[in-house]
């Protein structure tokens, strides 16, 4: 797919990738930090579920397991 067609999600999501990218100048623990720093600020927007328990596969029927 070239940028002509490209989904216009995709793109935005590229472009802001680009940007973070060249304002942390590729620094990955300064983006993480800054992260970090806006879930201290904004704490009562996330969303904290409990962990799910986890689904085990069961054997088909008849196959002897």
């Amino acid at each position: 797919m070239n940028e002509s067609n490209e989904d216009p999600v995709v793109a935005e999501i590229r472009a802001v990738r680009r940007e973070l990218s060249e304002r942390f100048g590729d620094d990955l623990e300064a983006l993480c930090d800054f992260l970090a720093e806006r879930e201290r600020e904004h704490a009562e927007r996330l969303v904290n579920l409990p962990p799910k328990a986890p689904q085990y596969a069961r054997a088909p029927a008849g196959s002897g397991k």
